[in-house]
């Protein structure tokens, strides 16, 4: 029957009605048909989770092709079952490539089924497009075939040491499933805590196929060391079990820090209720998908489909990969999508195997370019590819609870931990990025991450057995008990440390020593024992080195730091009978003894004093060249480091020469380079200053001073001793009691200043002074032997020089007054009655005055006038020079005398 007859029949009909017969009709024409093509599906069927992918793929097709009827191609799913095995999987995917001619591959559903897919789909150019194989070993692989429509796990392990680091703890323990999946992560992990100076003290391995007394065993190894934090990388079926036996060993307690990855933290909606309340206080880094549109829809119409099923991240990246795959393959519609099936020629003998006649797909090429170029906004963000895999960006961190999860944070690449994506959050502080978690054992107080194990032993403290410069360590052994007893500053140093520390850690000392007593070697030696295990750690007086870093872990130091060379003084001070001579030279001494008196006392006296008290001792050699080019011997300690340091400085080793004490330190002093000695020493701060105390008076220290990093205690690498010991070492080296401790110990024998070649002060003795002294009491002599001569010499004077004393009352005799031509004498003198005579030093020199009047008395009474008198120059001349040897100026009256006579 033709349209026509359906449109003349229909005349009975309503004309809308018409319209809509007609248009049903065209549309029921056939179109041209789009073109089928045919993609494989690997997965693990009748597993929930790649049931779940795959009802996402299916629902991304539908919905796809629905929204976009008009493109040309169609793709038609071909799924097989991997069984669950490796073998599984391979089969699957040759018979996929060989048999179906499929031009893509979704799957396989773990990474250890997907090396051999990968190296399959690179051969015959077949893209595998994979959205729950998560190990970062799958890149080692380097097939360009391979996509991964996920993130690998190494991009979470960031995140993860950015939540050690936030604790500031020191070891950690990985526990990851034995197999592809679980090593994947170990060699990033490792990576990002040598960054971030964490130890992984041990790696424990778990069998998928363990059984619960196998997991407990292990559990209990882990208890018997002293970490508390573990990182748990594997699935949710194995993650389960391991938890729920943590729990009933008591592990899952205060004091513990468990942390999962996103392998167990994105698939909790698969773990059930028990699992959750045994990870209660349990840490996860999960996948964070944005709250987007296209997300928020598809979960509602996830949900209004399939009901109570939750939705979880592999079923989003199942949906992506489908949606990628369908765009790529609409873009390559006009390529040949058929397959290069040439055949290789094998011998009779030779049977060969299905890989011998592998077919490849001739669109490979432009499909994997196509996939490598898709992007598009999708349920899990935007999808574009990053060297073959998506980008992970930004984690979630939860707290697992009784009830579920608790977001207590994000990190985000940018900037780190971060409370909230909301808040721009860069630069504060690591310890305030997360919000308040609730630890195992239903606590807030965030674990110190390592504990003593209960059971443990004390601490073996290794410490060195010297035979000098014990102020350090000593070690002494009762000959009765064999009782040890080890004291030192060293010792003082690290009991107090221990003493102050906010838990108890025992320990004990060990000597290292031979079984006779003896050093068992150098302290290089003792610091490698260290590191093998022998010991727990090594304490007295190790100098932190570089290379020594190497092996163990050092708390900060608490001596002094510096390499000194310490070198006799040579006295250049002027010394013996005659110093006091020095200061002046022989013309001065001739000017200054022409000079006053008082001008040279001070000249000399202040030269005398400068050169008294200028310090005049120097070493004997100035500077650490001066050595090397002197050739002289140089002394070390025994065992010490500074002997290598010596010969790094190119010192001949045979002029080093070794002391154990100061006291032998001191007599190869004495000996000098001549006789087998040394002439310097190169030794660190804290032995010199010891060395100095008792002999700081004959050697001085010369420049330059040598890095050091002084004493430090020594652990094993990783101990996470070592930082709460830095802690105390500070607390105790800014107080009083490392004060005490080092007046204990070290400058209790000090007795004089620092010796150095400052100038300052010495002190003089009586030897400096006998030549002076003799000078002045043989002076002396002399004045006195002079005075008694000359006194003996007076008193024996012949008696004639001596006249008998005058009447004075002669001399009073009153006389009339003076006329006025006397009055008015140019020269008018004192009368006699008005002259007083000053006490005579001895009796012959006052009586020779009076003689002499008598006699110029006698003289005058034959004069006949004054003037005559006075007009006569001799006389009064020689009157005048008698009286004037012993009478003063005022005393003169020989006018008025010559007068009245």
């Amino acid at each position: 029957m033709s349209l026509f007859h359906h449109l003349v029949v229909s005349r009975s009909l309503p004309v809308w009605l018409s319209f809509c017969l007609i248009f049903l009709v065209l549309l029921a024409r056939p179109q041209k048909e789009a073109l089928q093509v045919k993609v494989g599906i690997v997965l693990d069927t009748n597993v929930t989770l790649a049931d779940l992918s795959l009802r996402a793929i299916n629902m991304s097709l539908s919905e796809f092709y629905n929204t976009h009827n008009g493109f040309k191609t169609r793709i038609v799913l071909d799924i097989r079952d991997s069984k669950r095995t490796v073998v599984g999987a391979a089969a699957s995917a040759l018979y996929l490539i060989k048999k179906r001619e499929v031009v893509a591959i979704v799957g396989p559903g773990n990474s250890m089924q997907a090396p051999f897919l990968i190296n399959l789909g690179n051969q015959s150019q077949v893209p595998i497009i994979s959205f729950s194989a998560t190990s970062p070993l799958l890149d080692s692989l380097r097939s360009p075939y391979f996509i991964r429509a996920t993130h690998d796990d190494s991009s979470q392990v960031n995140a993860i040491s950015a939540i050690i680091e936030s604790f500031r703890w020191r070891e950690v323990v990985p526990i990851y499933v034995d197999n592809e999946f679980g090593e994947g992560i170990l060699p990033y992990l490792v990576d990002a805590f040598q960054e971030i100076n964490v130890r992984i003290r041990y790696r424990s391995a778990i069998s998928l196929h363990s059984s619960d007394d196998g997991i407990k065993k292990e559990l209990y190894k882990l208890m018997t060391m002293p970490t508390r934090v573990f990182i748990v990388h594997m699935l949710p079926d194995l993650g389960s079990r391991l938890i729920s036996i943590a729990k009933e060993i008591g592990m899952i307690s205060k004091g513990y820090v468990w942390i999962v990855t996103n392998g167990i933290a994105d698939l909790m909606s698969l773990m059930g209720e028990s699992s959750l309340e045994d990870m209660h206080g349990v840490l996860g880094v999960k996948t964070y998908f944005s709250r987007s549109k296209e997300l928020m829809y598809f979960t509602t119409r996830w949900r209004k489909r399939f009901g109570g099923e939750e939705l979880n991240n592999f079923e989003c990246w199942a949906y992506d990969a489908a949606t990628a795959l369908a765009m790529s393959i609409e873009e390559i519609s006009n390529v040949n999508i058929s397959f290069n099936k040439t055949k290789i020629n094998t011998s009779r003998e030779d049977i060969g195997t299905d890989l011998d006649d592998l077919h490849v797909a001739l669109s490979g090429p432009k499909l994997l370019q196509a996939l490598t170029t898709v992007s598009f906004k999708g349920v899990a963000g935007r999808f574009q590819l990053k060297n073959g895999k998506l980008e992970a960006k930004t984690f979630k961190i939860i707290n697992i609870e009784e009830t579920g999860e608790r977001t207590v944070g994000f990190w985000r690449s940018e900037v780190g931990l971060v409370k909230s994506l909301r808040v721009n959050q860069t630069g504060i502080k690591i310890s305030d990025s997360l919000r308040t978690i609730t630890w195992p054992g239903d606590t807030t107080f965030v674990p110190k991450g390592w504990e003593l194990p209960t059971n443990a032993k004390k601490l073996r403290i290794a410490v060195p057995k010297k035979d000098g410069f014990n102020n350090f360590v000593k070690v002494t052994k009762d000959e009765n008990t064999n009782a040890l007893t080890i004291t030192g500053f060293c010792i003082d140093v690290f009991d107090n440390v221990m003493r102050q520390m906010p838990y108890a850690v025992p320990y004990e000392y060990i000597p290292f020593e031979t079984p006779d007593g003896k050093s068992r070697g150098s302290y290089d030696e003792m610091i490698y024992n260290v590191f093998l295990g022998e010991f727990d750690g090594a304490v007295g007086d190790t100098t932190i080195l570089a290379n020594r870093s190497h092996y163990v872990d050092f708390a900060l130091p608490y001596s002094e730091t510096g390499i000194v060379v310490v070198v006799p003084v040579k006295d250049e001070r002027e010394k013996g009978e005659w110093v006091f001579l020095k200061p002046l030279t022989k013309e001065l001494w001739f000017l200054t003894s022409a000079a006053f008196l008082y001008i040279g006392i001070m000249s000399y006296t202040a030269t005398l004093t400068s050169m008294l008290t200028v310090q005049e001792l120097r070493p004997t050699v100035r500077h650490m060249d001066d050595l090397r080019k002197s050739g002289v011997n140089i002394g070390y300690q025994t065992g010490s480091f500074t002997f290598e340091r010596l010969k790094q400085m190119r010192f001949d080793e045979s002029r080093l020469k070794t002391y154990n004490s100061p006291e032998e330190m001191r007599e190869l002093f004495l000996k000098k380079s001549s006789n087998g000695g040394i002439d310097a020493a190169f030794d660190e701060v804290a032995y010199v200053k010891l060395f100095m105390a008792k002999y700081c008076s004959e050697y001085s220290i010369i420049e330059p001073t040598f890095k050091a990093d002084g004493f430090g205690f020594a652990f094993p690498l990783g101990s996470p001793l070592v930082s709460d010991i830095s802690k105390q070492i500070l607390n105790i080296t800014e107080g009083e009691t490392m004060k005490a401790i080092e007046n204990k110990w070290l400058l209790n024998e000090k007795r004089c200043l620092d010796s150095t070649t400052s100038d300052s002060p010495i002190q003089l003795d009586h030897h400096s002074f006998e030549a002076l002294f003799l000078i002045v009491a043989v002076v002396s002599m002399l004045l006195l032997l002079g005075m008694l001569a000359s006194r003996r010499y007076q008193e024996r004077q012949p008696a004639d020089m001596n006249s008998p004393p005058r009447d004075d009352d002669d001399m009073r005799t009153p006389t009339s007054p003076p006329s006025n031509d006397e009055i008015r004498t140019p020269t008018s003198l004192p009368s006699e009655d008005q002259v007083h005579e000053p006490p005579a030093m001895n009796q012959g020199q006052a009586d020779a005055p009076d003689a002499q009047d008598q006699l110029l008395n006698d003289e005058g009474s034959n004069v006949g006038d004054r003037n005559t008198i006075v007009g006569d120059p001799a006389l009064f001349h020689r009157r005048h020079l008698t009286t004037s040897k012993s009478i003063p100026f005022g005393r003169i009256a020989l006018p008025s005398r010559i007068k009245s006579a």
